[in-house]
């Protein structure tokens, strides 16, 4: 999903299939948690290109299928690092932070351009996933949140009635300790 081409590529082998993307989902998250002094370029660009360029580049080439259909949305899982960061996660809160400005940008485009198309950021903080703890092992797991209430909110976001859209969902912990 880094790579612009591939991700050009395999949008035009689905067409060539007979296939369409009818809602995107965007949930790519990469993290190096070290202090800033003691990243490397390769690393912060690592995440930058998972964290928010792959999914750019997934939202052109679905956005631009979409318009031509008339309809379709586009479901970009972003982080409490969007809105609040904390040490050690530089190159990820800039990525979240870059995806969050763009899904709001495509959401204004998307009123614009085709109101058949939704666009929902949902900003997921607290995950007990292996994400948090691989990293974390010693995470408290009573301060996460099961995955499964981030597909409830992409189910409840494609839910909504037509005409509506979910433009934002936040969905955290009731004792998250990185929101706002």
């Amino acid at each position: 999903m880094r790579d612009a081409d591939a991700v050009a590529g395999v949008f035009r082998e689905l067409e060539q299939g007979g296939g369409a993307v009818d809602v995107l989902v965007n949930n790519a998250a990469v993290d190096v948690s070290k202090p800033i002094e003691h990243l490397t370029a390769d690393e912060v660009t690592r995440v930058v290109a998972t964290n928010l360029l792959g999914p750019m580049y997934l939202c052109l080439e679905a956005y631009r299928r979409m318009v031509a259909r008339g309809g379709g949305h586009i479901v970009n899982i972003l982080s409490t690092a969007a809105n609040r960061t904390w040490t050690e996660a530089g190159p990820y809160a800039a990525g979240k932070s870059g995806l969050r400005a763009f899904t709001h940008t495509l959401f204004k485009e998307a009123q614009r351009d085709c109101p058949g198309i939704g666009v929902t950021g949902i900003v997921a903080g607290g995950m007990e996933t292996p994400f948090i703890m691989d990293r974390f092992p010693d995470a408290d797991t009573s301060l996460l949140q099961s995955p499964d209430v981030v597909a409830d909110a992409v189910l409840y976001a494609l839910s909504v009635p037509e005409g509506s859209v979910a433009g934002e969902l936040v969905v955290v912990p009731r004792r998250e300790p990185s929101w706002p």
